[in-house]
């Protein structure tokens, strides 16, 4: 059985019979768990080894622009030749992306011959438009000059070039097919001009293929898959301004002002989160459907500048965005009704508000605080996001083994060439895979782990608060935070380390068993088994239980290693003893007090992915070079800055109800039901008997 913790946190006498404060919180403390902060102190060795092999291989222009036939990527003005303003990638040979969507084809669309060029080429009206290669060997042109020509010096070849040309091997092609910019890549439209198609008849041309297959082979490799999570990720770096502004800045303003408005005005904050979030959650799911054209006409196209209006092209970025606007629509509905449900609770809700607004009116140095691990995860984000894109861009550009018959005109060997005609593709490493799974599993353990020691120090300067009986000594209003700090990193990182660890990997079991769903979803043709789909459902709602449970474990538990200055499972011990004791006192006052907290801090996200939505729908991040696929990914990652950085200031007001009440809890235990240690501000409210029946049983 577990003894009384009077001695372990309440004050203690001295050998002079002198009684000290502060307890155990001041000595008897050891180094903790050890072992997993040398763990975490190697992982993270390994994560700035692993992002250093991005930075090394890496290029984010891969996320955006193609490769054209000498492995370059477009838009790289440190190629060769330099490309800095030619971003467009245009296939050259129709014929070749024709074959490359023929259903039985082994020629795949990445063999067809591309260049780059500065915007998509159309049909002359009363001749024939070439499109040539770069100009090198007996062609004296700069790279201005050719761009300046419309790409087209078929003037100045040989009979023999020409002739090359005519029989579709370059080194000029005709423009037979109007193309339209579809994410930087000029997609056909299967409408060939018959005043180009003729003149190219007339001079001797091959056949010219004119299917529909020309143009659905150039769509469906710009929905592919891989196609489509390439310009997500290039979509981060694109609205990096939006990410600071609305994942940043914002948050923190947002976040401090809600803690100003809880010690001022706790009595109207429960009634003001929960309208205010109504209103948001309906603001942001409102765009969503804006974005997803089911209102108004904006909806996002995958067509970048101007256009014909008569032309449309499918994305699978807008199907993405629609299924999250129904997912969005549910989410609404249930909160508006879950929200209505808690009305008749938020008096208690203000009660407890009361507790934490209280202590940060008197330790006051509690919310200057976050700003501290604010600023540690600010570094780490900036570090790792750009990490993230080199890392997905990493790998070499190796020419392809396509066996097939490709001659083209070679301008620096003055002949056709056969042998080397193949296109270029991106050769990812075996190990990328592992790679980028290692960034993200580090990126959720790293951030747990700040949050933890962000929630630790809170509860240690809490907790000192409480057993010194709420005086106000000079190191209580201003020092308090600061020897908590000292006894965390001096004693008790590696017992924090292993908490935040313990969330990351419940958490990581879940996306590995998403995974594999899709991936036996995937190879078995849509024919899922009920007993596969029961199985899956089991696992995933016994994973979500587990890691809920282990988080209010964690927070409990650093409050006691704060305390006491216990190991991670010896402090989670005494808390889940001290909690099952006091479980009807405990429980109904916590589980009140979460949600309107919870609900805080989606007020805080979903305020910072209105902003974002907002900023992504001007004029810079709809057309240009800023144009981004979709909005989706960047108002997530805005939305989730948003939630960790609330997350990290409304700890403030958590961890100081939640230390309050288990110390209070313990005082009362040790003392035959009456609080010897709880602080003057704090009696009137937590021992005044209407009161504490409120917190207990709430309304009859």
């Amino acid at each position: 059985m577990r003894g009384p913790l009077g001695a372990v946190i309440g004050r203690f006498p001295s050998s002079d019979g002198v009684t000290q404060m502060g307890g155990i919180i001041r000595r008897n403390r050891k180094c903790r768990d050890i072992t997993v902060l040398v763990i975490f102190i190697a992982f993270s060795v390994a994560m700035v080894v692993n992002s250093s092999f991005a930075f090394n291989q890496g290029n984010p222009l891969r996320l955006t622009y193609g490769l054209d036939y000498k492995g370059n990527v477009c838009g790289d003005k440190n190629a060769h030749p330099g490309l800095s303003d030619l971003v467009l990638r245009y296939w050259q040979n129709p014929n070749q992306v024709y074959e490359s969507g023929l259903k039985d084809s082994k020629f795949k669309l990445g063999d067809a011959r591309s260049i780059c060029l500065s915007e998509c080429p159309i049909p002359s009206e009363d001749s024939l438009n070439w499109v040539c290669d770069y100009p090198e060997g007996d062609i004296r042109l700069s790279m201005t000059d050719w761009a300046n020509r419309n790409y087209d010096y078929f003037e100045f070849l040989t009979p023999e070039m020409r002739n090359s040309s005519l029989q579709l091997q370059g080194p000029c092609y005709p423009v037979i097919f109007p193309s339209v910019n579809v994410y930087w890549s000029c997609q056909f439209i299967a409408r060939a001009s018959n005043t180009s198609l003729k003149h190219w008849q007339q001079m001797g041309g091959v056949n010219i293929n004119e299917d529909i297959v020309i143009d659905k082979s150039i769509h469906k490799s710009i929905n592919s898959r891989s196609a489509v999570l390439k310009r997500y990720m290039a979509d981060i770096g694109k609205a990096w301004p939006v990410l600071i502004v609305c994942g940043g800045i914002l948050p923190l303003l947002l976040s401090v002002i809600w803690l100003m408005m809880i010690r001022h005005f706790v009595a109207a904050m429960p009634w003001i989160t929960v309208v205010l979030f109504n209103v948001l959650i309906i603001s942001v799911t409102m765009f969503y459907y804006l974005k997803a054209g089911w209102i108004g006409d904006d909806a996002i196209s995958p067509i970048i500048g101007e256009h014909d209006p008569y032309i449309s092209v499918y994305g699978r970025e807008l199907t993405h965005l629609r299924a999250v606007t129904i997912l969005m629509t549910f989410i609404m509905v249930v909160a508006f009704l879950t929200s209505i449900a808690i009305v008749r609770r938020i008096l208690m809700a203000t009660s407890v508000l009361k507790v934490a607004a209280k202590v940060i009116g008197e330790v006051q140095a509690l919310i200057i605080f976050p700003l501290i691990p604010y600023g540690i995860l600010v570094v780490f984000y900036m570090f790792w996001i750009s990490a993230s894109l080199h890392m997905f861009s990493s790998g070499q550009v190796v020419q392809n083994n396509c066996n097939s018959n490709c001659c083209t005109y070679d301008l620096a060997a003055k002949r056709v060439n056969c042998d080397r005609c193949c296109g270029y593709s991106i050769h990812y490493t075996p190990h990328i895979g592992v790679a980028i799974l290692f960034h993200l599993f580090g990126c959720y353990w790293v951030t747990q782990f700040f949050i933890a020691c962000s929630s630790t120090v809170i509860a240690g300067s809490v907790a000192s608060y409480y057993w010194a009986h709420g005086e106000t000594s000079p190191e209580i209003p201003f020092l308090s935070v600061f020897s908590s700090m000292k006894r965390l990193m001096r004693y008790s990182l590696g017992s924090v380390a292993l908490g935040s660890l313990i969330v990351s990997f419940v958490e990581s079991i879940r996306f590995l068993l998403e995974a594999i769903r899709r991936k036996l979803k995937g190879s078995s043709d849509g024919h899922d088994s009920c007993i596969g789909k029961a199985a899956y459902q089991s696992s995933q709602c016994l994973l979500k239980c587990i890691e809920w449970t282990m988080k209010s474990v964690n927070r409990n538990a650093y409050i006691m290693i704060a305390i006491t200055g216990k190991s991670f499972f010896g402090a989670s011990s005494i808390a889940a003893d001290l909690i099952m004791n006091n479980i009807l006192k405990i429980g109904r006052l916590n589980v009140i007090g979460d949600v309107i907290l919870f609900l805080g801090k989606l007020c805080v996200s979903l305020s910072c992915a209105l902003f974002a939505f907002l900023m992504l729908d001007t004029h810079k991040y709809k057309s240009a070079h800023n144009k981004t696929s979709s909005p989706l990914l960047p108002v997530v990652v805005c939305w989730a800055l948003g939630y960790i950085v609330a997350t990290l200031f409304f700890a403030v007001v958590e961890m100081s109800i939640d230390t309050i009440v288990l110390s209070f809890c313990q005082d009362s235990e040790e003392h035959q039901g009456t609080a010897q240690y709880a602080p003057p501000l704090l009696i009137d409210t937590l021992t005044d008997q209407s009161e504490m029946q409120r917190l207990t049983q709430g309304p009859q």
